[in-house]
């Protein structure tokens, strides 16, 4: 037998032996990023639509570039297929469909009109969700799961293209006082929202998902039917209150005295109640024995 038969023979028998002890075959981390792909592609077609003067189509290209955000991700898990190259290209995607697309469109829409302070908020926006990833990617390891630090780039460009959406459905005009104005300030907000430490459920709570999955389900399909009523408003109106609930956190966890997720110390995430050594504050600590007592 040839030997580069054989050593083709034995490099299969070594991968089939690799699989049976847990190996991700190489094949598997393609599918991922078949959907980051996709994420991509929604994206640059959202600017191609944005230039050529369809906003409504741009936006959109960017929930669906959500929605195959949301898909890579969950693929990904469930093949056991992340890498640090499908992070990486993630984020990438994302400043694309997540941070230019909105950006240019809300300019092309509504800021051309404001010259040089319409521009600077397109720019702003985008720069400050490409802040909010890399800072994401920084501490995914170390945040909270039930909380993101600052308005995700996600949630920002859907409130830019549910704005969008929403204008278009009622025939309201973008250009002028007061829309045009108020778009102006909603784009810069959303960029202090992505860059701030405010507090935004991720809805990502595991054990509320697998306690009540039944329930988790018929509330989805709830919120569907909902939104299949008047898709532009109904958008418009969760998307401005899940945008609102980061402020609004704030305020109450302040006055209830409740410290935020940047402002707790990493120690005293880690210390059971009372002193450093689980004790009450003010309970005297009993002296140790002799030996052998």
């Amino acid at each position: 037998m040839p030997a580069e038969v054989k050593k083709r023979r034995s490099r299969r028998k070594k991968w089939r032996r690799l699989r049976g002890d847990g190996e991700v075959p190489r094949g598997t981390y393609i599918f991922p990023n078949l959907f980051t792909t996709a994420n991509l592609f929604s994206g640059f077609f959202g600017i191609v639509n944005s230039i050529n003067g369809n906003f409504e189509m741009a936006a959109l290209a960017i929930f669906f570039s959500c929605l195959f955000d949301i898909l890579d991700g969950q693929v990904a898990r469930l093949t056991h297929a992340t890498s640090r190259f499908g992070v990486e290209y993630d984020s990438l995607a994302d400043l694309v469909a997540f941070g230019v697309a909105p950006g240019l469109l809300i300019f092309l829409m509504a800021l051309r009109p404001f010259g040089r302070l319409g521009w600077l908020a397109a720019f702003v926006f985008m720069a400050c969700g490409a802040l909010r990833l890399a800072r994401f990617n920084v501490q995914v390891e170390t945040s909270s799961k039930k909380y993101f630090v600052g308005l995700p780039i996600p949630g920002g460009a859907s409130m830019i293209a549910a704005s969008v959406l929403f204008m278009l459905s009622w025939g309201v005009s973008p250009a002028g006082w007061p829309i045009g104005y108020l778009l102006l300030v909603l784009t810069y907000l959303l960029g202090f929202c992505m860059v701030s430490t405010l507090s935004y459920n991720s809805f990502k709570d595991v054990e509320v998902i697998k306690a009540k999955p039944s329930f988790v389900v018929f509330g989805v399909i709830v919120v569907v039917c909902i939104i299949a009523i008047a898709p532009a408003s109904i958008l418009f109106l969760l998307l401005s209150v899940y945008v609102v609930s980061g402020p609004v956190r704030w305020v109450v966890w302040r006055t209830a005295g409740k410290r935020g997720l940047q402002d707790t110390p990493p120690a005293a995430a880690l210390q059971p109640a009372g002193g450093e050594d689980g004790t009450a504050e003010n309970e005297p600590v009993p002296e140790p024995g002799p030996p052998g007592s």
